[in-house]
């Protein structure tokens, strides 16, 4: 049970009473009471007006007439204007808290039986995971565990990206110029390994292009092309594709490969694999990091055949059209999008072609009612194409595709390119949070009396609950700065602020030596930071379902942070330890142990653990 809950039907009841009028709950409008009037919860009647035909202060004045003297809920109410606002029993608040301790799994609904898929991360093969991976994967995570915590049963899956041009450039690269070494020879981990490799074929063609450029050939084509007159960098950027493919002959061994890979040639088979591998154990060692796992693995290598399979089905049943050159495409005009190729004239597929197969497979091995892709916005488009693609195909899981799209995410001091090989790696974006972590707890003394172990695991959970919870904060379709020093600093909406309301409650219930939730008082006065605490718990379960309906963790981050002020501020009025007597001792403990539980929950929903010192 929550607050709400009981407030609705006597709400309801009294209406019933009142008016002989039926109103459901979704009619019903509470929100907290504003702090400069008295309250705890406030009901809302406008609303009520047309239909009840009275003036809303009227309508609020029967009604919490009518709730004092038969709801057991309510000890005083007030009216101003519109708004009715409510104060709640104080035996009600203890019972409730209470009872949030007794119920097992008070944080999370029943299972309603359905099953959802999210997809995250989904990287390339040829580059490690970086920055903007780290805030897709967090993304992914926090939804997954929102969606459990709603009843769902969950599956948690990602692309790979295994095949293509790009691909093929680092297995070039590596046999040019690897010496045959494997990352365990180099010493280094695979992603990272194969992603030096992507960025030596890219610096190896700029130093092919400044050759070629002074070559009689390079001249005769750069003068016949560069009608704009654009300067050496700029003509490079825009003839960068058309040299590749025409001209370089890194760009020819790179096609060629594909090319061989395409028609199944053992020994690039055999090398494909290999690299590939290489970058999964690296992948895997990132993910452990980070805490996360996935419970199914797609790879478009396997997906993009599948999607040829339902573009010829739909070719044949005339929902896909063929051109002239025998290419295939959709006309989505009719949804105001544009027209879109499915197949080339050769028959080969493109990017969408995958992602048809892919949604077609999940479905079929999972039997999902939702299925939600975490992909930044830059593909936002592709996406509207591919959801109505699907619908138009006839797709029976169709309308239950949803896109979480975000914004970028960079560094004080800029966006990275990983061509260049200025990604920021996930790798050392994760050890940068640890070591700002390590660097404030050797400022504050605290963690010198634990073992080496010890210590190491506490920073650890707090470096990586600051970074997610910098991160996470931010509604997922905002652009965001993630400033590393920032997101550790102990005061604010930060993770080590949430993080440290927690480990208090851990030192006053380590303290405490008593047995919690026995005898509670449920006749003890409320100071006005219990009472405020109580009723900002009991928003936990409408909380979470408002962050699944918008797809949106920083609902969760930014309660939990609510919660932890909340608490502070309790702690600070209202002594605990050395409170004025045994029962209120039992009572506030009690409440302690419910606010660390809130919190811990909230935060497992953004993926960061609680340490239990800091």
């Amino acid at each position: 049970m929550d607050i709400k809950q009981p407030l609705e039907e006597a709400v309801l009841q009294s209406l019933q009473d009142i008016y002989a009028i039926d109103f459901e709950p979704d009619d019903l409008q509470f929100t907290p009471t504003k702090k400069e009037f008295s309250g705890d919860i406030t009901l809302i009647t406008f609303p009520f007006v047309k239909k009840l035909k009275g003036r809303p202060e009227d309508i609020g004045d029967k009604i919490g007439g009518h709730l004092l003297e038969h709801s057991d809920w309510i000890e005083n109410y007030n009216v101003i204007k519109g708004f009715l606002n409510l104060n709640i029993s104080g035996k009600k608040l203890w019972s409730f808290t209470k009872s949030i301790y007794e119920v097992e799994n008070y944080w999370k609904l029943p299972s309603n039986g359905k099953v959802s898929m999210v997809e995250f991360s989904s990287p390339n093969t040829n580059k490690p995971l970086h920055l903007g991976h780290i805030r897709n994967i967090l993304l992914g995570w926090s939804v997954s565990k929102l969606l459990e915590a709603n009843g769902y049963d969950v599956y948690k899956t990602q692309i790979i990206n295994d095949r293509g041009i790009a691909i093929c450039k680092s297995m070039v690269a590596w046999q040019l110029f690897g010496g045959g070494q494997s990352p365990q020879d180099a010493q280094v981990k695979g992603d990272h390994y194969v992603g030096d490799f992507y960025v030596r074929f890219e610096e190896e063609l700029l130093k092919e292009y400044k050759l070629w450029q002074i070559s009689d050939q390079g001249r005769s084509v750069i003068k016949e092309r560069n009608e704009k007159g654009l300067s050496e960098e700029a003509f490079f950027k825009s003839f960068k594709n058309i040299y590749f493919n025409e001209f370089s002959q890194l760009g020819e061994a790179a096609k060629n490969m594909l090319k061989s890979w395409e028609s199944n040639d053992e020994d690039v088979i055999a090398l494909w694999r290999k690299m590939n591998n290489w970058v999964y154990e690296g992948f895997d060692i990132t993910y452990d990091k980070l805490g996360v796992h996935f419970d199914k693995i797609y790879y478009e290598s396997d997906t993009y055949l599948k999607g040829k399979e339902i573009v010829n089905d739909g070719l044949g049943r005339g929902v896909f059209y063929q051109e002239d050159d025998g290419s295939v495409w959709v006309d989505l005009e009719d949804v105001g999008l544009d027209k879109k190729i499915l197949l080339r004239s050769d028959g080969t597929s493109v990017y969408i072609t995958q992602d048809l197969g892919t949604a077609e497979m999940r479905y079929k091995e999972i039997g999902a009612s939702k299925m939600i892709y975490v992909v930044a916005d830059e593909q936002n488009y592709h996406f509207q194409v591919l959801f109505e693609t699907l619908k138009k195909y006839g797709a029976d899981y169709a309308d239950g595709l949803y896109h979480l799209s975000y914004g970028m995410v960079e560094l004080p001091d800029g966006r990275m390119k990983s061509r260049e090989g200025r990604v920021v790696d996930a790798d050392d974006l994760i050890e940068e949070v640890i070591n700002e972590a390590t660097q404030i707890a050797e400022e504050r003394g605290e963690l010198g009396v634990l073992d080496n172990q010890e210590r190491a695991d506490i920073l650890r959970k707090i470096g990586l609950g600051a970074m997610k919870y910098f991160i996470i904060k931010v509604q997922p379709k905002k652009k965001m700065i993630f400033n590393p020093t920032e997101s550790v600093d102990m005061q604010g909406n930060t993770g080590p602020y949430i993080q440290n309301a927690y480990v208090r409650i851990q030192s006053i219930l380590r303290k405490s030596d008593i047995e919690i939730g026995k005898n509670i008082d449920f006749d003890i006065d409320f100071h006005m930071a219990e009472r405020e605490l109580i009723m900002l718990i009991s928003q936990y379960r409408e909380q979470l379902q408002l962050a699944l309906k918008e797809y949106d963790p920083s609902t969760m981050a930014n309660y939990a942070y609510s919660i932890a002020k909340s608490f502070h501020r309790f702690y600070h009025d209202c002594p605990i330890l050395n409170a004025e007597n045994t029962n209120v001792l039992h009572n506030r403990v009690l409440l302690c142990e419910v606010t660390a539980s809130a919190l811990r929950e909230a935060m497992d929903i953004l993926g960061i653990e609680m340490p239990d010192r800091m």
